[in-house]
């Protein structure tokens, strides 16, 4: 099952109006690890296909965190293993071949259009007609036929799925959901060393400088 937090369908565009002073350890973030930051600064994105809340987040937010956030911070995404199961751990790896291929920008949407629907991103309501919870892929074939119809070249797609580049990814992503407590997404964690409450943020602008803040944060 799919652990949510209720986030990012709440946010607001604000003005980047400086918050920094009320940010508050314990509240707006807790810091989630003794060691030092990370040299670069980062922000990792921790979300899951299957998770409308994360869809939601991509497709109506995150263009504009990426466009406002200091210019040095690295942004990368990690899918989280709530499911434990042979079609989760495939989405997974799909993450990972999207990454390799340097095709986020078609494939980022096609995967939750092809998971939760064309109306990915714009809310879902559980009780409408037509509404469809059959799974929408059940297979590696099923996610491969969706990279081939946005045009992606699926020859390679075996072998870097199941290569040793990619299996040393999933096992990262599945020992940093356990070492941050990912217990919900859309989650965000600056620098491997602090994760967002994303249920004190109010505000895009909040969270835009909260993130920035704590990109310098040494201690």
């Amino acid at each position: 099952m799919i652990k949510k937090i209720a986030l990012a369908i709440g946010l607001t565009a604000a003005s980047m109006s400086s918050f920094a002073a009320d940010f508050i350890e314990g509240k707006h973030y807790i810091q989630i690890s003794e060691k030092a930051p990370s040299a670069q600064p980062k922000l990792t994105e921790f979300f899951s296909f299957y998770c409308h809340n994360c869809s939601s987040m991509e497709m109506n937010y995150m263009a504009d965190i990426k466009a406002n956030i200091n210019s040095n911070i690295q942004f990368d995404t990690k899918h989280v293993d709530y499911m434990r199961s042979d079609i989760g751990t495939e989405v997974m790896r799909a993450l990972a071949v999207i990454q390799e291929l340097n095709a986020q920008k078609v494939m980022t949407k096609a995967m939750f259009k092809a998971i939760q629907g064309e109306n990915a991103g714009h809310g879902h309501d559980h009780g409408a007609p037509g509404d469809d919870h059959s799974p929408k892929l059940n297979n590696r074939d099923d996610i491969k036929q969706v990279f081939s119809e946005n045009g992606i070249d699926v020859s390679q797609y075996d072998k870097i799925a199941d290569s040793k580049k990619t299996d040393a990814k999933l096992a990262l992503w599945r020992a940093q959901q356990e070492e941050f407590s990912i217990n919900g997404v859309p989650a965000f964690v600056v620098n491997d060393k602090y994760k967002i409450d994303m249920s004190q943020i109010r505000t895009l602008g909040q969270l835009i400088e909260l993130i920035n803040f704590l990109s310098t944060k040494t201690s």
